[in-house]
């Protein structure tokens, strides 16, 4: 799916009361809810610096970043409104979504700690293959930390979670995007 696909996917996921993955559970239909209220917000909110954008304008390589997520994601709110957005400005950027319970053989090439963590965005440039996800590093430190402290995430981590995105306001997630299609 492109991204205007995958926001009407969720979209009617919302309006049906439903999400993907063969969930039911209702902590997974309201994180969908509650993501699609985030996208939104972060589609508004979500800038990008004038040398950012000059900077992906001038990029001729071609880069294709397949993206493996799911409605539900709580990471993938805040990502992947910047990759789109990055994705539009970048002349020779393909932007691909993939649902990753859909896609278990592609997730399981590009695991993070041994777990299936999305959002996983893998870049294809040339010969190379790269990734990026579930997280910013800094987002991923203090999750990291909060396991150490705690031994596991509860409502209290995700709470934290979201107020770093919001507090950072996807600096480091645009940061870390363009230092894997090559900006110094």
């Amino acid at each position: 799916m492109n991204y205007s696909d995958y926001k009407e996917l969720h979209k009617r996921l919302v309006d049906e009361n439903r999400t993907t993955g063969g969930h039911t559970e209702p902590a997974y239909l309201e994180y969908t809810q509650l993501n699609w209220q985030r996208i939104k917000r972060w589609e508004k909110q979500a800038k990008l610096t004038d040398q950012e954008i000059n900077w992906l304008k001038e990029q001729k390589a071609s880069v294709r970043w397949v993206v493996l997520t799911e409605p539900w994601c709580g990471d993938a709110a805040p990502s992947l409104p910047l990759m789109a957005k990055i994705a539009e400005i970048h002349p020779s950027l393909e932007l691909e979504i993939l649902l990753r319970d859909d896609n278990i053989e592609l997730m399981n090439q590009f695991l993070t700690g041994g777990a299936q963590s999305i959002p996983k965005l893998i870049q294809y440039s040339g010969d190379t293959i790269s990734s990026w996800g579930p997280r910013p590093e800094g987002a991923a430190r203090m999750i990291d930390d909060y396991k150490i402290q705690h031994g596991k995430l509860d409502a209290t981590a995700r709470e934290q979670l979201q107020q770093w995105y919001n507090e950072n306001k996807g600096r480091e997630i645009v940061s870390e995007l363009l230092v894997l299609l090559g900006r110094k």
